[in-house]
């Protein structure tokens, strides 16, 4: 199953300006709040009207704006999962599927039911109403309602934003199997870069309306591209930049020139992840640039569960922000010092646009 979209909506000041083509399997798109990915979904749905652009699932035409194309929802075999489920409440967990079957005798919609409650484990729940079921198993209700349909393409739309960190945890992993016995297009939103890199392979930054990096999870977080993309993929050392020289560029919230690969077009900043700042001493100094490190001095640290997040300085510069170093706690607690001798390599800083 292919879906290619090429819209464009325009809602007061914002614009939703996407294009992309996806086939089977699971494509995420991250984002913050505000920045188009639910528009998008809904666009797919027919739920929202895109002003302009084309919509195409499997060879079958969805929205074309110069054809004058733009198929009900319940004419585009598109499946959409609500953030918050939208179950009947005065409905048993039967009743809510069943209402989802479009064809068929009332027994016959039974039936289907009956079997989709079988393949997503909800045996037992039959007669429950949605209060009266768990988060994650509202959920698989939800999905159940959908999929009783056979849908030519799944859209999830934030699928763990009601739940609890361990109940989304395992819950995942259920909709993990679900998606991969549902061997279709599926979308997935969310503003969580640790869920999205769990659960799919494919990644679409989006911001502003726009898609800014596309591609294979690992590809897209070494590189982001742009400040945004490095913010949401989870980078915390960002600094505002400009070019100094051939490789050489100046980050303006550290106050250091740096060392650094092929400079992009519309360079804009810098990025380096935690992990990727070494301590120097006498194994890193002989592996890492002396050009790239720096006598820091410690200005405060954050505890968290296993680490500590130490907050760094180059030393006699003036830079209005700090870098930041996780080091474990067993680590930390045994050198805690005043200063430290830190690298930032050359091949570990992210270019940003």
């Amino acid at each position: 199953m292919a879906l290619s979209v090429d819209i464009k909506k325009r809602l007061g000041n914002f614009e939703l300006d996407v294009q992309f083509e996806t086939a089977e399997g699971m494509l995420a798109i991250l984002g913050a709040s505000g920045c188009g990915k639910s528009m998008t979904l809904k666009c797919i749905a027919g739920i929202e009207t895109p002003d302009e652009g084309r919509i195409v699932l499997d060879d079958v035409v969805l929205f074309d704006s110069e054809k004058h194309i733009n198929l009900k929802p319940q004419k585009r075999k598109v499946g959409y999962l609500f953030q918050q489920y939208a179950l009947f409440p005065n409905m048993t967990a039967l009743q809510n599927i069943m209402c989802g079957v479009r064809e068929g005798s009332k027994e016959e919609k039974r039936q289907k039911a009956l079997e989709i409650i079988d393949r997503l484990h909800l045996n037992g729940c039959e007669d429950k109403k949605p209060s009266m079921l768990s988060g994650g198993q509202q959920q698989r209700c939800a999905l159940a309602r959908i999929l009783v349909n056979e849908p030519q393409v799944l859209l999830l739309d934030e699928p763990f934003s009601a739940l609890d960190a361990h109940l989304r945890f395992h819950t995942e992993r259920q909709v993990e199997n679900i998606i991969k016995d549902f061997g279709k297009t599926v979308l997935f939103v969310s503003h969580d870069r640790d869920e999205v890199f769990r659960l799919t392979d494919q990644i679409a930054v989006m911001e502003d309306g726009h898609f800014k990096a596309i591609g294979e999870k690992h590809a897209v977080f070494l590189d982001p591209s742009t400040m945004g993309g490095a913010i949401l993929t989870g980078c915390k050392n960002i600094s505002d930049a400009h070019v100094v020289g051939p490789n050489r560029v100046y980050a303006e919230d550290w106050d250091v020139e740096l060392a650094v690969g092929e400079i992009p077009e519309d360079f804009r900043g810098i990025g380096i992840r935690m992990h990727d700042v070494h301590i120097v001493d006498g194994e890193t100094s002989v592996t890492y640039e002396k050009e790239n490190a720096f006598h820091c001095k410690v200005l405060g640290e954050i505890e968290n569960p296993f680490s500590y997040s130490v907050m760094l300085r180059p030393d006699g510069k003036n830079g209005d922000r700090y870098i930041l170093i996780d080091l474990e706690k067993p680590v930390w607690n045994q050198m805690r010092k005043e200063y430290l001798d830190v690298c930032l390599p050359k091949d570990k800083i992210l270019l940003l646009k």
